[in-house]
């Protein structure tokens, strides 16, 4: 047997960059236009949003820690509640980065629109554009050309110069009367908060990203917590104060129809060669994040299909190993719902999308969090024997804010994504008739099957 070489082993600097560069996408460059309709209590919504952000990570921190073997929400809901909730999980995940995609194209169109006018107003155009974004991407990621490590450090430093020179530099420009009345939504407090949390949750998704690789992280039963925690306060400091500096910079009314915020706080606070600094970053950071999320599309159903819970058609792999047919079926429905929404402001676009994928992300989160309930009480040697009592408290409290995110989201997107959620279940149904015809075996994906009951 050949022995496998040493592998250089993630830190806790590395592991909350990694953390920190996954989170910051393109959500946040448009965020500020989907909240300027609540006012500055959006950025209560932001405290409680990292509030919950961080319980999610301390759960998938502790699962990491307990299988180490078997990172994701999938791989963890399919231990506890065995094969029909671990499909529903890679179901909901799928849905949740193409629907996602769709989301980044939108904010990456909005920030071109800073120097290309005619896609803040041509509606055809701009879907145009978000399109051909998609397209060419797949098409990339389809012939396997990966990034190297270099242009990801690069894409990284490009993401968070904009929001930095805002986060901080804004600060100083700001001017009281922008932020107009402390709740302008119109409805209660408690219900504003709610609306907006379900919008901000979106910029922290992929806060489980230091659990993913958890067998290449140095000491990860200390790195990983530590890594998620840090990682996620730090985006969130850096989210709330680039809000501040926004909802400070740029007056209420012209915010909530803007389709580049960053660029246009930029504007107000430092001139025009700020704006184009800021709008190009932005848009770079929004590409670099939809190559990424597109190639994540096609592995999702992937990973999935190897274990069986998904058509065999998704484990279909091209010539460079990539999964092509997953990477086109996804991006066949991207397309379709961006035609069915093109008709939208690009705001109202991306605030409709990304509650759409948000709900369909927190309903895998709150299985995890279930299934460190249910694992803490049935696979106790798998956890520390020290204060299981307090883990189970932060699983439960993550999942009650799981389930107010979820209802946060609103009832036409909470209508439309559980009808996506249980599109799903007659592909489970026709999957389970085939394997009681034609056994299927699971091919090495790194999940194990759930136990059988005893």
């Amino acid at each position: 047997m050949r022995t496998q070489p040493a592998r250089r082993r993630l830190g806790l600097w590395m592991a909350s960059a990694l953390v920190v560069g996954n989170m910051i996408g393109s959500g946040v460059f448009l965020l500020p236009s989907s909240l300027a309709k609540y006012g500055p209590i959006s950025l209560v919504a932001w405290v409680f949003t990292a509030a919950g952000a961080v319980l999610l990570a301390l759960v998938f921190a502790r699962l990491a820690r307990a299988y180490p073997k078997t990172g994701g929400p999938y791989a963890y809901a399919r231990r506890a509640f065995g094969d029909f909730v671990g499909f529903q999980t890679a179901w909901g995940y799928w849905i949740a980065v193409w629907a996602g995609n769709a989301a980044i194209a939108v904010a990456f169109v909005g920030y071109l629109a800073h120097f290309w006018h005619a896609l803040g107003t041509n509606k055809p155009l701009a879907a145009g554009v978000g399109l051909a974004a998609i397209w060419v991407l797949t098409a990339v990621n389809a012939y396997g050309v990966r990034q190297g490590g270099v242009v990801q450090v690069v894409t990284t430093v490009v993401k968070l110069v904009p929001l930095l020179l805002i986060a901080v530099g804004g600060l100083f420009f700001i001017k009281s009367a922008n932020f107009g009345p402390f709740n302008a939504s119109g409805t209660s407090a408690f219900s504003a908060v709610t609306a907006a949390a379900a919008l901000t949750l979106w910029s922290f998704i992929g806060l489980e990203s230091a659990t993913v690789p958890a067998e290449d992280v140095e000491d990860p039963e200390k790195t990983i917590p530590r890594a998620t925690v840090a990682g996620t306060a730090v985006t969130a400091l850096i989210y709330i104060l680039g809000t501040v500096a926004v909802l400070g910079l740029v007056p209420a009314a012209a915010l909530s129809g803007s389709t580049a915020p960053f660029a246009d706080a930029a504007d107000a606070a430092f001139g025009g060669w700020a704006a184009d600094l800021v709008a190009a970053g932005a848009a770079i950071s929004a590409f670099g994040a939809l190559n990424g999320w597109i190639l994540l599309q096609g592995q999702v159903p992937y990973a999935a299909a190897r274990d069986g819970l998904f058509p065999r058609f998704f484990a279909r792999t091209g010539r460079g190993g990539t999964p092509v047919a997953g990477l086109v079926v996804s991006s066949v429905l991207v397309t379709v719902l961006m035609v069915m929404n093109y008709n939208s402001s690009l705001v109202d676009q991306f605030t409709f999308i990304i509650l759409l994928a948000t709900l369909t992300t927190v309903i895998p989160y709150a299985y995890a969090a279930a299934a460190e309930l249910v694992l803490l009480a049935t696979d106790r040697a798998a956890f520390s024997g020290r204060r299981l009592s307090v883990a189970a408290v932060i699983a439960l409290l993550a999942f009650g804010y799981s389930v107010w995110a979820i209802a946060g989201a609103g009832y036409e997107v909470v209508y439309k994504g559980t009808l996506l959620i249980f599109a799903g279940m007659p592909v489970y149904a026709w999957l389970k008739y085939r394997e009681n015809r034609t056994p299927i075996k699971a091919v090495g994906s790194g999940t194990e099957p759930p136990a059988k009951a005893a």
